[in-house]
């Protein structure tokens, strides 16, 4: 069975940092892109960012270039590093592998989510 476990949520402040990672069990992943997604309250779930196989490709969301960065350890793990936290950044944060067909929106494999919630 295949599982995506995500981790590193919390509650910090406007200006904060934190660092999510998402680690596969059940099969590899190995040539296949890993992304995050995010949800908050209301919304619809939205594309965040995501990563090659090789690394050699990422894509970013507009909302989160040049404060959010998208890494990967190896075939099964994959980290957000998220810098200059905003309050629009609350959210449930999901990993995501194997894309059905675009990287932005069809995965096969989703995990349950770690919550960042970004409060003064």
């Amino acid at each position: 069975q295949v599982q995506l476990v995500e981790s590193g949520g919390g509650l910090v402040q406007p200006g904060d940092s934190l660092r999510l990672s998402c680690v596969a069990s059940g099969r590899t992943f190995d040539n296949y892109p890993m992304g995050w997604f995010r949800q908050a309250p209301g919304k619809e779930r939205e594309f965040v960012a995501v990563i090659s196989w090789s690394g050699g490709t990422i894509y970013y969301a507009d909302s989160v270039k040049g404060r959010f960065t998208i890494s990967r350890d190896n075939a099964n793990t994959v980290h957000l590093q998220m810098n200059n936290l905003k309050p629009e950044d609350t959210a449930i944060y999901i990993c995501a592998a194997d894309p059905e067909g675009s990287w932005l929106t069809d995965y096969n494999y989703w995990g349950q989510g770690t919550q960042v919630t970004v409060s003064s």
